[in-house]
């Protein structure tokens, strides 16, 4: 019901004694069981629409791991330290695994291990058992059924159970079924040489011991179980203090505007690439050696997707690189390659192509993949502006008579980033240049 969601935005913004027109930049974020219901995107559009100028987030299990390693703080504490670490973010639904090296994440994994999977009134009567906390009870011994009355020994009974899964899942070399099938995403195989490990996400609250009350879950149960094993040294790494646990994600946005001359872009059909709002930035780990193997540039591209949870070719996405060395034809022949091999369904369903570069190779890299590899889709490759992970953009018509496409940039904030001070490099002048920031707290 749009109109009543409506109404509800509108009285919330009523009661903080503010407008949505005063909201300069800010973001709705989509994760975890809320994800997975039927009117969740719906819901967040409208949010993003009527709660002010609000970027529209939806992160599957990758992103959100990815989300909870930044916003915990093991990232800034992996490249402060130079070390490798986990972070393990265990909240309502899920327990996500984020594995950082040297400020970077490096791999992620979700499984269905979480504080709210069953919860019970001040009667003991279970009100909420989804199919994973079901599971769950049954390896403890207990077949239950949501309106079951349930004692706290056999609570206590569960959430040691889960907690002896959690531990098996990290540390067993070969996973069990009865554990493996707990996964939602692919497990990580290889943790490598792993040197701490950090906690973020509500339960983790009570791991730490910095919270104590009981909210009718298995949270604090399951925390006290985990914080007992942790200090009876079933975990071979050592716990390094805690971040920030239960807001383990961004706390809001920033937002930068620039002018970018439209005489070193190539866009194919301006009037069918432009306006576009809310483009979702995804950076590959791309090197541009002085040999550029297209192959490796493809696949480099293709697991970016995957890991922010993004299925190549459905959607529309805008790929950033930072393009390195000398833009000879051979080399950026290459580039154009690895990305028509990247984007093979995007191109094979004439869906538009959205390149941000920080090097001036615009215009000879759309030419390439227009005429000499005859994609085509429309394209739009824009030079000049060096974007990130975690950034999202808008791009304006084309203004005349100065022939400059606006470009909105707008960055998840995070309080621990090792990427900051603020990232975003202008790197030549093309019009006027805008930067403010806003932090609106979590949304």
């Amino acid at each position: 019901d749009s109109a009543a969601l409506g109404t509800i935005i509108d009285d919330a913004y009523a009661a903080a004694g503010t407008h949505p027109d005063a909201i300069d930049t800010g973001v709705v974020i989509l994760t975890g069981e809320a994800l997975r219901r039927e009117n969740a995107e719906a819901i967040a559009g409208i949010l993003a629409e009527q709660g002010g100028e609000l970027v529209c987030a939806s992160a599957g299990h990758h992103m959100e791991a990815m989300l909870a390693a930044y916003g915990s703080g093991a990232a800034r504490v992996s490249h402060d330290l130079g070390q490798r670490l986990l972070n393990i973010d265990i909240g309502g639904g899920t327990t996500k695994l984020g594995l950082v090296d040297n400020g970077t994440v490096v791999a992620t994994a979700a499984l269905h291990i979480g504080g709210r999977l069953q919860v019970v009134d001040e009667a003991g009567r279970i009100v909420r058992l989804d199919p994973a906390g079901r599971h769950h009870a049954e390896r403890a011994g207990f077949a239950w059924k949501r309106g079951d009355t349930v004692s706290p020994g056999e609570l206590d009974r569960v959430a040691e159970t889960m907690a002896e899964t959690l531990m098996a899942a990290l540390l067993a070399r070969t996973l069990p079924p009865g554990i493996e099938q707990l996964f939602l995403t692919e497990p990580i195989r290889d943790f490598g040489r792993i040197q701490g490990v950090m906690l973020s996400g509500g339960v983790a609250e009570y791991v730490y011991q910095r919270e104590e009350r009981d909210f009718g879950d298995l949270g604090k149960r399951l925390g006290r179980a985990l914080r007992r094993r942790i200090d009876a040294g079933f975990l071979p790494w050592p716990l390094l203090p805690a971040g920030e646990c239960i807001r383990a994600t961004a706390l809001g946005a920033s937002e930068y505007s620039v002018q970018l001359s439209g005489n070193t872009t190539f866009i194919s059909a301006p009037g069918e690439l432009l306006p576009r709002r809310n483009l979702q930035v995804l950076q590959p780990p791309v090197t541009f050696d002085d040999e550029i193997d297209a192959d490796r540039l493809a696949s480099d591209v293709r697991r970016h997707f995957i890991a922010f949870d993004r299925r190549e070719g459905e959607g529309e996405v805008a790929l950033a690189f930072r393009w390195s060395g000398a833009p000879s034809y051979q080399r950026i022949a290459a580039f154009a390659q690895g990305l028509r091999k990247a984007l093979r369904n995007t191109i094979a369903r004439r869906q538009p192509l959205f390149i941000m570069l920080d090097g001036d190779i615009a215009q000879t890299l759309g030419a390439l993949l227009r005429e000499e590899l005859g994609v085509e889709s429309e394209i739009l490759v824009i030079d000049g502006v060096t974007l990130m992970d975690f950034d999202y953009i808008d791009l304006g018509r084309i203004r005349l008579p100065s022939q400059t496409v606006p470009v909105t940039v707008k960055s998840l904030v995070f309080r621990e980033d090792p990427r900051a001070p603020h990232h975003h490099e202008h790197q030549h002048e093309h019009g006027s240049h805008h930067e403010y920031s806003h932090d609106h707290g979590q949304d």
